[in-house]
């Protein structure tokens, strides 16, 4: 019985697979309107991590919400004029009704908690209940702000310029349609003053929507670099359509899939599309041998058999490395990166079947003169490109000069990749014009910072927290974290009891300090409990006072910030036993855990996925030896692009973890391709030397190779012109790593093949 071929019933039955083609995208097309977005860094991370449990914990215990905007109020000439403040208070009003903001805590001159005292009463209420009128109420407000240290750095600026007003949102609060809201009340007050929205929430939600307006745009224009290029190269407008449609088919089966299954795209899925447009490049290869074919057999089924033939092997095992890079992700801790990984896994082999079907079946649609006029114009009777034989000969000529320049390279990367600072920072990820990076730099400039982390002090004794000792070491810890260049500003309970002592002793700084006995702070935490709105006190201390929490704002959302404070708190415990613990929470912290797990995650992935990789060309290849030459061009790649991402300072961040596999895939996809296709000339052409073996497979072969850098590489150049710096990132990546795995497979390869030859064709017959 003869064994079924997909290739040659799609060429017989064209049609038919063509149909079937695009039912199913169109069946994975009716699920797009479920989608659903989730930028928020806190569902990368399992439910059940640690990480997560215990920042729920701690926003539960302290009443904190998770999200939190700032919008600043800058002003060159002074904040304290009636004009200005009253601009503040109407803004504030505003923002009270907006729908998801937790109106009750909004904090602001109009709303927040001032403590002071009349007739030795403790007396708490709203800094600013009325505009200040007289140039006495004016004084009277500036007293009140410059006198209180907990207004100082958070509510207004040291030089009195600026101010914030800060907006908690409710669960589920969208941070960018807040902040567009925000924007639109402040848009109708007019005059000197200018404002800011800054903070996690819009960052995040802006990056997210902006994320995926930059897909629907820098998708389609890559599409048609990558058309007209592949036009450029064949004169061929119907295949050239074709090989988009490969890509755009698999795009929409796996982003159709994902929807369906209901998972959410995050950061990371929304860049599948990116990479499954490269992998579809490797259909290059297909075409390119094609015409060769064609020019062979003057037939054009005959010639797609043949060209099917000839490179499924390397098709089929690059689909498998590459596939197998990615799926390995599967088995990482981090959800997104689990999702990631099993969705470009499965539209590389949808990219690989439709490589066997849709592509032999569309090549029987072309009429057999234009295959024929295409075919001419091939350097077939050269033997394929001159340019690449010259490349291929400086290295199989002077093998030992190629492969040393190699070896000094890869030290020089090793010394790069030693420079690399692991960081994570989303506000960097606009460019410096951008309004949410000049908004969080301002704020971070003026005030305390727009990024909170929390430190939690944790006591196994009830009422600890209220004793002296307890409150004069937490005020160390703060003036401690304070002396860090990315801490803006701390608060905590402290703060509240040593304002409480002051003002009930009229007003005498020599007072401005923790009470003497437990006692004592005790009352004046009653006094502010039943004074002050609830969450004042709940947000730096639980019941029954075991816990207290200190607030640390930080001037830069580097995740390497939070670290810095985490390895202060523990340097200042050390030098200063106690029986409290001291733990990080909060956004900052989240962040910074997240940083290093996903990014981790990603590096864990593709040790595992090089492993893979390795004995899937040992498989492929039936041969350890060729394994290790074809996996060397894959390791000096990656390595050669980490070393120039070290040298060049740029942090080792989301983007470029996520482009690590990329490299991985793309990499081994051409070595895969050069040696396979080497081998098989060998074995045709038994009385051809090694050195014209070579050739022929650099500039045969090597034209798709090459063919296949140039188009993506040229296709995704136009992501350097994007607003967003990761595109920017992913687009510089894409470029260097596709021209240097090309230039690695054209010219490193050949000079390695020829310098081990003695050990590599050892015990084989050629």
């Amino acid at each position: 019985m003869r064994k079924f071929s997909l290739v040659e019933f799609s060429v017989d039955h064209p049609k038919l697979i063509v149909a079937l083609s695009i039912i199913l995208t169109f069946l994975f097309l009716t699920q797009f309107p479920k989608v659903r977005t989730d930028t928020n860094p806190k569902n990368m991370l399992p439910p059940t991590s640690d990480v997560r449990v215990w920042n729920d914990e701690v926003e539960k215990t302290f009443a904190l919400y998770e999200d939190m905007i700032v919008l600043g109020i800058q002003n060159e000439k002074g904040i304290l004029n009636s004009d200005t403040l009253g601009k503040i208070q109407r803004i504030t009003d505003e923002i009270l009704k907006i729908k998801g903001v937790a109106a009750r805590d909004v904090n602001g001159f109009s709303t927040i908690t001032n403590v002071t005292a009349e007739e030795g009463m403790l007396k708490v209420a709203p800094l600013m209940t009325d505009v200040p009128k007289s140039g006495k109420e004016l004084a009277a407000l500036r007293k009140a702000l410059f006198e209180n240290p907990l207004f100082i750095d958070r509510i207004i600026s040291k030089d009195g310029k600026t101010s914030a007003i800060y907006v908690p949102l409710e669960k589920g609060g969208n941070g960018k349609e807040i902040a567009d809201k925000i924007r639109e009340i402040v848009k109708k007050e007019k005059g000197d003053e200018k404002y800011y929205v800054a903070g996690d929430p819009v960052a995040r939600d802006t990056f997210g929507a902006d994320m995926f307006k930059l897909m629907a745009v820098f998708a389609p224009i890559a599409g048609m670099v990558m058309l007209l290029v592949r036009y450029l190269m064949f004169r061929d407008l119907f295949l050239s359509m074709a090989l988009m449609m490969d890509a755009m088919i698999s795009i929409v089966w796996s982003m159709g899939l994902l929807i369906a299954l209901g998972f959410p795209i995050h950061i990371m899925s929304s860049m599948a599309p990116v990479f499954l447009m490269a992998i579809a490049t490797d259909s290059m290869h297909i075409y390119n041998e094609f015409y060769f074919r064609y020019r062979e057999k003057k037939n054009k089924r005959a010639a797609i058999i043949a060209t099917m033939n000839a490179v499924s092997r390397p098709v089929r095992n690059t689909a498998l490395a590459t596939a197998a890079g990615f799926g390995v992700l599967l088995f990482m801790n981090i959800i997104p990166v689990k999702v990631f990984g099993g969705l470009v896994a499965f539209g590389t082999i949808a990219l690989r079947v439709l490589s066997f079907s849709f592509i032999p079946a569309m090549f029987t649609f072309v009429k057999e003169e234009k295959i024929e006029k295409i075919s001419r114009s091939e350097d077939a009777g050269a033997g394929g490109s001159s340019f690449l034989k010259k490349l291929a000969g400086i290295g199989i000529h002077k093998p030992l000069t190629t492969v040393l320049v190699g070896v000094a390279l890869f030290i020089a990367a090793l010394i790069g990749i030693s420079k690399t600072v692991v960081n994570n920072n989303m506000v960097e990820w606009f460019k410096k014009g951008s309004d949410v990076r000049v908004a969080d730099t301002v704020m971070n400039n003026a005030l305390g910072g727009t990024s909170l982390g929390y430190i939690v002090a944790i006591s196994d004794t009830d009422d600890y927290i209220k004793t002296p000792e307890a409150m004069r070491y937490i005020e160390g810890l703060q003036r401690r974290l304070e002396k860090l260049s990315v801490v803006g500003k701390t608060t905590s309970v402290v703060d509240y009891v040593k304002r409480i002592n002051r003002v009930l002793h009229n007003d005498d700084p020599k007072y401005d300090a923790v009470p003497e006995n437990k006692e004592m702070i005790g009352q004046y935490l009653f006094l502010f409990a039943m004074s002050a709105k609830p969450s004042d006190l709940d947000n730096v201390a639980d019941y029954p006072f075991r816990k207290a929490n200190i607030w640390v704002q930080l001037k830069t959302w580097d995740a390497k910030a939070m670290e810095s404070v985490i390895a202060a708190v523990h340097d200042y415990r050390k030098e200063n036993p106690t029986p409290m613990e001291f733990k990080p929470a909060g956004i900052a912290y989240f962040n910074l855990v997240w940083n290093h797990e996903v990014l981790w995650d990603m590096v864990k992935g593709l040790t595992l996925a090089l492993i893979v990789v390795f004995a899937i060309l040992a498989y492929d290849f039936r041969s350890i030896k060729w394994a290790v030459i074809g996996y060397i061009p894959l390791l000096f790649t990656i390595l050669l692009i980490y070393g120039v991402v070290g040298f060049v300072g740029k942090d080792f961040d989301m983007p470029i973890s996520v482009m690590s596999c990329l490299s991985l895939g793309m990499a081994v996809d051409f070595a895969i391709h050069f040696v396979s296709r080497l081998r098989q000339r060998m074995k045709e052409t038994p009385g051809e030397s090694l050195t014209d073996a070579l050739l022929w497979t650099a500039a045969r072969p090597g034209k798709g190779i090459m063919r296949n850098a140039i188009l993506f590489a040229a296709a995704f150049a136009v992501m350097l012109f994007a607003p967003l710096t990761p595109y920017i990132t992913v687009g510089a990546f894409i470029v260097s790593m596709m021209l240097l795995s090309a230039l690695m497979t054209i010219l490193y390869l050949p000079a390695l093949i020829t310098l081990t030859q003695g050990w590599l064709f050892k015990g084989e017959t050629r």
